[in-house]
């Protein structure tokens, strides 16, 4: 990998209090930055365990505030065009993490929030992609994408390998509940272990009623004794 990878795109990462017993990476929605998720780092890793990166998405468009990771023309179907170029470029910069943090892969929880979320899909769950400590998809789903076809069986340590956690508003006008709870049952038809929230009443943001359920969640992911395969 080359040394310049980590500079695909720009990033900022909060340290850990002492040496990292793993890794947090966050990914923006729609129209924010890499500084959107930086408190939901604090707020899932208070101790600071954990060091934790947000990237910035690499696209820009005209009228449209902020960064973006894809061009948003449907919900739960990204425009392929920019979805495409900006896969392999998040790729080679998650690939680039282990070396750069100090943290392999198997200790790196991959999360993210509606656009975020859904890039925390694809990475996590894409063909001959490493399966990540976990995924922690927030208001999001799983992208539907011509070419792209998420890879749910036989993923490292079997599907058991594949641990998530969902929270998504049931009031949701952005992106329906609907779509998460596609992404659960996907899910569980595979094996994989699923923590899932459904909000009563609420719309497109982070419950923090679920943030301690998440806490423990990602404690568990990154714990000392953790080790990759099926589940016990």
């Amino acid at each position: 990998m080359s040394a310049t990878a980590i500079d695909l795109l720009e990033h900022l990462t909060r340290p850990a209090a002492g040496a990292p017993q793993g890794a947090l990476v966050l990914l923006h929605g729609r129209g924010t930055d890499e500084r959107d998720l930086l408190p939901l780092a604090d707020a899932l890793d208070p101790e600071r365990r954990l060091v934790a990166v947000t990237p910035r998405g690499p696209w820009t468009f005209p009228g449209q505030p902020g960064a973006h990771w894809y061009l948003a023309r449907r919900v739960g179907f990204p425009d392929e065009e920019t979805f495409s170029a900006t896969y392999p470029r998040l790729a080679d910069w998650l690939d680039a993490l282990p070396q750069a943090l100090g943290v392999p892969w198997e200790r790196t929880v991959l999360g993210g929030f509606s656009q975020g979320a859904a890039m925390s899909f694809a990475l996590g769950l894409g063909p001959r992609r490493p399966t990540p400590a976990g995924i922690l998809a927030l208001s999001g789903f799983v992208p539907s994408v011509p070419g792209f076809e998420p890879v749910l069986h036989g993923r490292d340590g079997g599907a058991g390998g594949i641990r998530v956690a969902l929270g998504h508003g049931a009031a949701d006008p952005v992106i329906p509940v609907d779509f998460a709870r596609q992404a659960r049952e996907r899910l569980l038809d595979a094996g994989a272990d699923v923590l899932y929230r459904e909000t009563p009443g609420m719309g497109h943001t982070i419950d923090p009623a679920f943030v301690p359920e998440l806490r423990a969640w990602l404690a568990a992911r990154t714990a000392a004794d953790q080790t990759p395969g099926p589940l016990s």
